[in-house]
């Protein structure tokens, strides 16, 4: 099993969530919901390996969970 960091960015112009993985480049989706980001994320996680492995090309592994912090900065 295999395991990808996913983000989800707000798009308030289109009014959903882009959705990338860092690791897998050219791997993105677009969604509604949170929860729809999620799904779309794996299918197209599923989709890129599958298309990785036809084509005789290595998988990528994620070599560290990245940390990702929010901070609050007076501006």
């Amino acid at each position: 099993m295999r395991r990808y960091t996913v983000v989800l960015e707000w798009d308030a112009e289109a009014q959903g969530y882009a959705v990338t993985v860092p690791t897998l480049p050219g791997c993105t989706s677009q969604a509604e919901t949170v929860e729809e980001g999620i799904a779309n994320a794996k299918e197209a996680i599923a989709l890129y390996l599958e298309g990785l492995q036809e084509q005789g090309q290595p998988i990528p592994e994620e070599p560290e969970r990245p940390v990702f912090v929010v901070l609050s900065v007076a501006a």
